[in-house]
């Protein structure tokens, strides 16, 4: 009997690592065909409106009064010097 237990133990290894084997590339082809579906979709291109500075790479601050008062004197020292804000 001890004789076929390792024969026995190896098949079962080995096919359940055949099984996780396809298990796993079935499901990376479905997440990478969602991916690829998902990033093909014109309606997703064209629903964005592009922000008013980054036609021409520059940071357009949000000068709305009621924006200002609520934000940090670091954060308008930031925008001021026409950099992207990092803090809060």
């Amino acid at each position: 009997m001890i004789v076929l237990k390792k024969p026995l133990a190896a098949a079962a290894v080995a096919g359940s690592m055949l099984v996780g084997g396809v298990a796993g590339a079935v499901i990376y082809a479905a997440t990478t065909i969602s991916a690829a579906a998902a990033s093909n979709n014109p309606t997703v291109a064209t629903a964005a409106s592009p922000s008013p500075g980054a036609a021409n790479g520059k940071f357009v601050p949000n000068e709305d009064p009621t924006h200002e008062k609520n934000e940090s004197a670091a954060r308008e020292a930031q925008e001021n010097a026409g950099q992207v804000p990092t803090v809060p």
